[in-house]
């Protein structure tokens, strides 16, 4: 995710100080790794988007798209921990917050995208075209599953508590997001679908939902380009609309 400042409190997460730009070259690594993968799957998301899909040119740029965000999530924990831990600016920690707060909300939906395609068979999916809305049973999930969308819900609850109680209001409103995405995942795990298709929609949610992030980034990033503020809440908030 970028760099940005909202009010009084330094939220640039990713822009070290002067001795940890020098002297950390696993930093820059890890930054560098988090770039190239917002890259590849901001390049790639939208081919899924209009191509028909489980064809092959859904699937392909699909997969470039999934291992893109795994490694933007990836090495956004990895930042977020070592920006809270060891750089030493004021408000910076809360840049980290933000920061794994996202790394999960990311997560969680590319892996319910994911996962929902791999145990839709035996759970009234489109493979199954003759079973009534009676014979559907529920996803088949795992605790890895029910698990990260927890994480979410929970993080998401953590992020608005420490929004509102630290007056940013950025902070309270993206929380939003991970609300409504961990609550749906935890629904669609846990309740009997209603809908043969109901693996499909919950794909394309999630996989819609963890293309905020890397369009939000690149909005804020190039918002200057634009002759918008980067702290704009429009500019973090339009992707989501």
């Amino acid at each position: 995710m970028p760099e940005v400042t909202v009010g009084p409190r330094d939220l640039r997460h990713m822009r070290a100080t002067k001795a940890v730009a020098q002297n950390t070259p696993m930093f820059k690594t890890l930054l560098a790794i988090h770039i190239a993968g917002g890259s590849a799957a901001l390049l790639s998301m939208f081919v899924p988007m209009l191509t028909r899909k489980g064809g092959r040119a859904h699937r392909r740029p699909g997969w470039v798209f999934v291992a893109g965000m795994t490694l933007v999530s990836i090495t956004a924990l990895m930042l977020s921990g070592w920006r809270f831990y060891f750089d030493p600016r004021p408000g910076v920690r809360t840049g980290a917050m933000f920061l794994f707060y996202v790394a999960i909300l990311t997560g969680a939906g590319v892996s319910t995208g994911v996962r929902v395609l791999r145990v839709r068979h035996g759970s009234g999916s489109s493979a199954q075209p003759a079973a009534s809305q009676a014979q559907l049973q529920p996803a088949r999930w795992s605790a890895w599953d029910v698990g990260l969308s927890a994480l979410l819900l929970a993080t998401s609850v953590g992020m608005a508590v420490y929004g509102v109680s630290q007056r940013v209001p950025l902070l309270a409103a993206f929380s939003v997001i991970g609300l409504m995405s961990g609550g749906s995942q935890l629904a669609y795990w846990l309740r009997t679908p209603t809908h043969r298709m109901h693996w499909w929609f919950q794909h394309m949610g999630s996989m819609l939902g963890s293309a905020i992030p890397a369009t939000t980034a690149f909005l804020v990033v190039n918002a200057d380009r634009f002759g918008a503020p980067n702290g704009s809440l429009v500019i973090w908030l339009a992707p989501t609309i």
